[in-house]
């Protein structure tokens, strides 16, 4: 198939697009670069510099390159940033994707995986977090992927706009090419991993009074090669219509076991700090990732925590400077 995928330049997006190509699949990437790297691009992908909000741009490059379906990715994704500006939030995820909807619906094309997020389900009542959850975000950024995710459902009950949402639990690690690197970094393994390289003193503990085993926060942490081939997986699907997936791997490691197994992986001592709870953040999310696995045959092969921060380690090691 020929896909457009937009975020295609930043950190899930470039393995999604290294996945896709090695499956024979051919990448057109749209990508406004405010977050993602021009030399995360791989070479044998089409790459167009171009916003969201330029909906003609959007029509012109889907006819023009023949687009089959949408991999949607170019989302704003940080829970704290959304707590501080959400506007910034409504307008990229929900005024944007608009525009990329009606898009898609003016160039014929309707098919789209989007990148959704566990946080549309805020404080979840029970754990594992099963697809049926109620959807009650604390924060603008959950709150920004529940509203695109109900106008994926209009879309395709007015205009048969097929879609296939992937709720994410915590995507980490790297390929063999492409790491994360974002700027600033707010996700735990990389800033972990900048202690143990030297580039800074500590990393902080946001909370350590949550109502888990050692006090600190507990993630379902998803291996971003076993994430990317979900989306694979999910171009399949919306043959049979639309549907919503949790990916995750119904497991969880908390904030200190994260760092306790980092020190391991790598060798070094990682200094920690204590740090007041980040608003919106809940004390566990671990995903119910038995309908993806039944439905779509998705098989992870890198879950265990020590091999997403030794490929997140190596990545750092083998490119010191990010992209």
């Amino acid at each position: 198939m020929r896909i457009l995928v937009t975020g295609g330049a930043g950190y899930i997006g470039s393995v999604v697009v290294e996945r896709l190509l090695a499956k024979g699949h051919e990448a057109v990437i749209y990508d406004n670069l405010s977050r993602g790297h021009r030399s995360a691009v791989a070479a044998e992908a089409r790459f167009i510099e171009g916003d969201l909000a330029d909906s003609e741009a959007l029509v012109r490059t889907m006819h023009e390159d023949s687009i089959e379906a949408v991999i949607h990715l170019a989302g704003s994704s940080m829970v704290g940033e959304s707590m501080r500006d959400p506007r910034s939030y409504f307008v990229n995820n929900v005024v944007n994707g608009l525009s990329l909807l009606d898009a898609m619906l003016k160039a014929g094309v309707l098919k789209i995986v989007f990148s959704s997020s566990a946080a549309v389900y805020g404080l979840p009542e029970t754990i594992p977090i099963n697809e049926d959850a109620a959807l009650k975000p604390s924060s603008p950024y959950g709150e920004s992927k529940f509203a695109f995710e109900r106008m994926l459902r209009w879309y395709d009950e007015a205009y048969k706009l097929r879609h296939c949402s992937l709720r994410y639990f915590n995507a980490a690690g790297a390929s063999e090419l492409h790491g994360e690197h974002h700027t600033p970094e707010t996700h735990l393994i990389p800033n972990i991993l900048k202690v143990a390289a030297g580039e800074a003193e500590k990393v902080l503990i946001y909370g350590e009074d949550y109502p888990t085993p050692d006090g600190t926060c507990v993630r379902d942490y998803v291996h971003v090669v076993d994430l990317a081939d979900a989306h694979l997986l999910a171009l399949n699907v919306l043959e049979r219509g639309s549907e919503t997936y949790n990916v995750g791997y119904g497991s969880g490691y908390s904030v200190a076991e994260v760092v306790e197994m980092a020190r391991q992986v790598t060798g070094k001592w990682i200094s920690t700090e204590s740090a007041p709870r980040r608003p919106g953040d809940p004390p566990v999310l671990i995903a119910g990732a038995d309908k993806i696995m039944r439905d779509l045959g998705w098989n992870p092969r890198h879950s265990e925590l020590d091999r997403i921060i030794e490929s997140a380690w190596r990545w750092k090691l083998a490119n010191p400077n990010g992209y």
